[in-house]
């Protein structure tokens, strides 16, 4: 796109009551201090936005003189097409106009919008602009027309480690991921590794302290011999105990019918010595001799059964007595002493073979600690490692990128981001520099001349044309003439304003 002023009008605006200026290529603006000279171009940002030359809040109302209307139209060819537009001021009250039709704020608005962006075109008409602008818009401005070094540059340039790594990571992930996830992990692992440590010596303390003091071969010997001997008394107990049994057992039915025969004794008295009754026991009538006869048959019965019984009983217990006779109780108390004794000697033997088998267990637990503990650290570093790997990437894309920029310009060099010595990644940052001085500590003269190489810049790199206004331009005896209208202002002592369409200065 390209703009060119064709010509301004300026009716009672500041301190013009009227005044037109033609522009040409290269027009020329002089006179002494306090002429108007700035008015022009601040007749210009006013009309379009309202604002000084420098973006500030502007009061157009005249200075030395009453006007109840301020006017001021500029007449501009964009690509080759004229558009007049206006602005007007009638009791603090704006108008707007677009080729002399009275217009709404917002299609006027729209109108400027369409055609350019408003920082970009006062940055190309005053260059001075452009300073006045919070760094993050001056950088995002600069930036816009750089795009950031591709990911396969970057890669380049790292460590071939880390490159190869990133490019196989990226496939997956954008960079941007990759960093929360692993810094995500790193914080994660970090504590499981802590948390590893202190698993793994804790065990190595418990196996230490556990450790077993008698070779395991040692008490299982010893055990052995202990085990042997204990197997043998308790043989010779077993072989008794069923002898015994046998013993016991007999013993315990002899003396069963000992009591059976004592308490046949005590019914015998009592069955001898029963009387044979002459009288019936229930009804009390005398019986007669065949009856009395029965209860004697019945008596002399029951006194056979009862000795047939008693003599049963006595007979079995006479044969169990002449078995038991042939038997012997054998007594193993003093073995069983002897078994106790030889477990009692076993059972320190077991509790160091315990300690054994315990400290199998132990190492098994310390093994799987260790390789967890190896395996967490392995993990936390490469978590670490990717994290570097990318801070890495993010300072040589910065460095490619103010590389860029730096290609841009021929006196000029711009910083992009902070020097910091420790931070996980570059901060953005934006200063202009020449010959390593900020554009602050620059002089006038210095100052214009990084103004308009900045200017330019922005225009080839945008691709707009647009007229450009030199102020002060007496401080400088020469420079780089930009692209497009060129409109200079130059203090000359005693002169009266004067405005003039010059092809060369």
């Amino acid at each position: 796109m390209q703009i060119k002023f064709k010509e301004l009008t300026l009716n009672n605006f500041k301190s013009h009551q009227e005044l037109t200026v033609n522009f040409g290529e290269r027009t020329v603006i002089t006179g002494d201090n306090a002429k108007g000279k700035s008015t022009i171009p601040q007749a210009i940002t006013w009309l379009l936005y309202g604002m000084d030359a420098l973006g500030s809040k502007l009061d157009p109302t005249p200075i030395t003189y009453e006007a109840d209307q301020t006017m001021v139209s500029l007449l501009l060819n964009v690509d080759g097409k004229d558009l007049l537009l206006g602005r007007e001021l009638v009791k603090g009250k704006a108008k707007y106009y677009i080729n002399e039709v009275p217009s709404k704020a917002t299609e006027f608005n729209e109108v400027l919008t369409e055609m350019f962006d408003k920082d970009l075109f006062l940055s190309l008409f005053n260059p001075n602009y452009f300073f006045t602008l919070n760094w993050t818009k001056q950088r995002k401005m600069i930036l816009q027309y750089v795009s950031a070094p591709a990911n396969k540059q970057v890669f380049k340039e790292l460590p071939e480690a880390q490159g190869n790594k990133l490019s196989e990571l990226v496939k997956k992930h954008s960079m941007k991921n990759l960093k929360e996830i692993h810094r995500e992990n790193k914080n994660k692992l970090n504590k499981q590794y802590i948390a590893a440590q202190s698993r793994t010596k804790t065990l190595k303390e418990q196996l230490e302290n556990n450790a077993p003091t008698v070779p395991l071969e040692s008490l299982n010997a010893e055990d052995s011999i202990l085990k042997k001997e204990i197997q043998e008394l308790e043989s010779v107990i077993d072989s008794a105990a069923e002898k015994n049994s046998e013993f016991n057992s007999l013993q315990s039915q002899i003396l069963a019918l000992n009591d059976q025969i004592e308490m046949s004794k005590e019914r015998w008295p009592k069955l001898r010595d029963e009387k044979i009754e002459d009288t019936c026991r229930t009804c009390k009538r005398p019986l007669d001799e065949e009856s009395i006869q029965a209860v004697e048959d019945d008596k002399s019965k029951r006194v056979d059964e009862y000795k047939a019984q008693h003599n049963e009983i006595v007979n079995k217990r006479n044969t169990l007595k002449e078995k038991l006779k042939v038997l012997e109780y054998i007594d193993v108390s003093e073995q069983r002493t002897k078994v106790r004794e030889l477990e009692a000697k076993r059972s320190p033997l077991q509790q160091e073979m315990s300690k054994h088998k315990q400290l199998e267990g132990l190492q098994e637990q310390v093994s799987e600690a260790e390789n967890n503990e190896k395996h967490t650290l392995l993990s936390l570093n490469e978590s670490i490692f990717i994290l570097d790997s990318i801070k890495d990437f993010e300072a040589k894309e910065a460095e490619l990128q103010a590389e860029k920029v730096k290609g841009l310009f021929e006196n000029l060099s711009i910083k992009l981001f902070k020097e910091l010595k420790t931070s996980d990644e570059p901060q953005p940052d934006f200063e202009i520099e020449k010959d390593g001085k900020g554009y602050k500590k620059l002089s006038l003269s210095e100052g214009i001349r990084a103004g308009l190489e900045l200017r330019n810049v922005l225009s080839e790199q945008s691709e707009v044309i647009a007229p450009v206004f030199v102020d002060n331009a007496e401080s400088i005896t020469k420079f780089k003439e930009p692209n497009g209208q060129l409109i200079i202002s130059r203090v000359v002592a005693g002169k009266e304003l004067e405005v003039k369409v010059d092809e060369q200065d």
